[in-house]
């Protein structure tokens, strides 16, 4: 089963900045960040910069952490140019800025630094003709609310939440919501969601259903209608190197993933 990935709205500005947020850890953000990257990519030049120390992203698209060099870091607190950064990867048409080793200590770094919320946005915004040659930059961010963060929600256009769909769900996603609403009233007033994301469903157990019906009762059309079950090869993808798609193109995970692919670009042909 294959998706047509339509193409994005032309009067859309290049390129399109998502973030990919939770603070809770576990919820399949940074799985998500891959896959749906990987996706997109299959029509579209994507950019995937990861925020995260725990650089998973960067070790689930095949770039160890012994290999990776200068990244998201150089990037936020050196000043080094978005150039001098990119990573080919595995997948065609999608590069990444890698979570280099420093980052851990980026939080605390920041704190001191001049335009200390705005250093992601500032970033992308030095080189127009570098960064208008991506139609997509997906931000993976760390699972907290600190300053790395609140850079990717500043420089985004929007937010998509990735939701497992457990007992504390609702609780996690109030959180995140309530920040995008500050960082939208303080900080990017364009700030939108994107959408909420249900994870992890099993369709053989009860909660999982109840908690999606909740979610969706509560947020209306925010949420997918994908939604990302349970699936083995996605678990497996990564100690790989691969996405799902390319490591199992068959799984079920890989067919939700393309389908969320085209359901975020249908929804942004109607935005």
């Amino acid at each position: 089963m294959r998706f047509a990935l339509p193409a994005p709205p032309p009067d859309r500005a290049k390129p399109r900045i998502i973030a990919l947020a939770n603070q809770k850890g576990g919820v399949g953000k940074t799985t998500t960040a891959i896959n749906l990257a990987t996706v997109l990519a299959g029509g579209h030049k994507v950019l995937l910069i990861d925020l995260d120390p725990q650089g998973n992203a960067s070790t689930g698209l095949g770039i160890d952490r012994a290999e990776r060099g200068a990244g998201s870091y150089a990037l936020l607190v050196d000043g080094r140019p978005l150039e001098e950064l990119l990573r080919p990867t595995p997948v065609p048409n999608l590069h990444l800025v890698p979570a280099d080793s420093d980052l851990a200590g980026a939080e605390v770094e920041l704190v001191a630094l001049e335009d200390r919320e705005r250093r992601l946005r500032a970033a992308l915004a030095a080189d127009p003709a570098l960064i208008a040659g991506f139609d997509y930059v997906l931000l993976d961010c760390p699972p907290s609310l600190g300053l790395l963060t609140l850079n990717a929600l500043v420089a985004a256009h929007s937010v998509l939440v990735p939701l497992q769909t457990e007992f504390f769900a609702l609780e996690g996603v109030s959180q995140i919501t309530q920040t995008i609403e500050r960082v939208r009233r303080a900080l990017n007033p364009a700030l939108a969601l994107e959408g909420i994301l249900l994870t992890m469903y099993d369709r053989r157990n009860n909660l999982s259903e109840l908690v999606a019906q909740d979610v969706r009762g509560f947020f209306k059309d925010k949420v997918f209608e994908t939604v990302i079950p349970r699936n083995i090869r996605i678990s497996e993808a990564p100690s790989h190197g691969l996405p799902v798609s390319l490591y199992d193109a068959r799984s079920p995970g890989a067919q939700a993933y393309a389908a969320l692919g085209a359901e975020v670009l249908r929804r942004q042909q109607r935005a």
